[in-house]
Formats: structure tokens, sequence, C-alpha cells
């Protein structure tokens, strides 16, 4: 064996054996990592519709919302008459990027989990990309179903012009009221109580 042979079947093992090495340290027996799940997706839809519910009747005349569908964070699709068909829904238009919709969100995200189940609370979302809307529903911990509305077609549908602005849907469909320019808390439940909830 000639020592220029020598030498570079030792620097061969030796880049085979750096090759192998870092393999082990990044080999295959570490766990995945672990990926939370989309904020806003199917998994936020309401359970089943509480016992008792006790629901005020709706006033006559009253027009109807528009029955839309759109696509959920995760891709799924959203009907949104099958929400209202067994309880009354509120829909927060909003995007990430508004500081007013972000100053409201928290009371909201907390009105929602209070009323959990007896009204369904949407999100519709415009003007966003995907990490920062998730951002800000995990900032705000916003734990109900979120529609993707690229394209702006829901929010012509309910006329909203600029974010915030919420809705609230009466059981069947009726459209109560609207607040352009969102509603705070304590007001919005308020208003729950009034119109929907029977106490």
């Amino acid at each position: 064996m000639t020592r220029t042979y020598a030498v570079r079947l030792a620097a061969v093992a030796l880049a085979f054996g750096v090759v192998l090495s870092s393999a082990a340290c990044s080999g295959g027996d570490e766990a995945p990592a672990r990926t939370e799940p989309v904020a806003g997706g199917a998994a936020a839809l309401p359970g089943p519709v509480p016992a008792g519910l006790a629901l005020r009747p709706v006033p006559s005349g009253v027009p109807g919302a528009p029955a839309v569908t759109g696509r959920l964070t995760d891709g799924s699709q959203l009907a949104f008459a099958d929400l209202w068909a067994d309880r009354p829904v509120v829909l927060v238009f909003f995007s990430s990027w508004c500081s007013l919709c972000a100053q409201r969100q928290d009371a909201l995200s907390e009105l929602a989990r209070t009323h959990r189940d007896k009204v369904v609370f949407v999100g519709v979302a415009t003007e966003d990309k995907p990490e920062d809307l998730q951002r800000y529903l995990r900032e705000h911990r916003v734990q109900y179903p979120v529609v993707v509305d690229d394209d702006g077609a829901i929010w012509r549908s309910y006329a909203v012009r600029e974010p915030p602005t919420v809705v609230m849907v009466a059981k069947g469909g009726a459209l109560l009221r609207g607040w352009p320019g969102g509603v705070d808390g304590p007001a919005l439940d308020g208003k729950l109580r009034e119109l929907v909830l029977a106490p």
C-alpha cells in the first residue's frame, strides 16, 4: 500500500465516521416535533345543545341572516345555517392587524367561554396571513371556530365594511342586531340576555 493511498483511505474513513456520527445525533429515535393544533378549526365547534336551554321568542318581521358557507382555519367547511338551526349565533368580523379588534377580543373570548354551547361564537377573518391569524387567536385565547374569508364575500354579504363588526343571529336565522365598530363584552352580554337567552 502506497503512502498516498493510505492517506486517502484514512480520509475517507474519517469522513464516513463523521457522517455516521451526525446521523446518530440527529437520528430516527428522536420524538417528532410536536405541532400545535390549528386554532379556529373544526375542533372548536360547539358540543351538544344543553338540555333545557330556554330562548326568548324572535320578534316578528325580523329579516333573515345570509346563510353562507365558509372555510375554517383548518380547511373544514362550515354552513352558518347549521349552527343557528338549534341555537343563537354571534358573528365576530375581525382582522389580526386591527387594533380595536385586539382591544376587545379578550372580553369576547371570555364571553364565548361563558355561554359555550348555549350561544355559538364564530369569527370571520379577512385580509390576514395564516401565521398572523394563528398568532392572534392564540394570544387572545380564541376558542371558537374562525372562518377565513379571503375574498371578503362573507363580509360583503353582511354589509361589513371594516373591522370590528359584531352580528347577533337568533336560533332559526333571524338577524337580530349588528354593531359596526364592534361592541364590548359587558354590553354584548346584556344584549344576549335581553334578546335571546331566557332567564
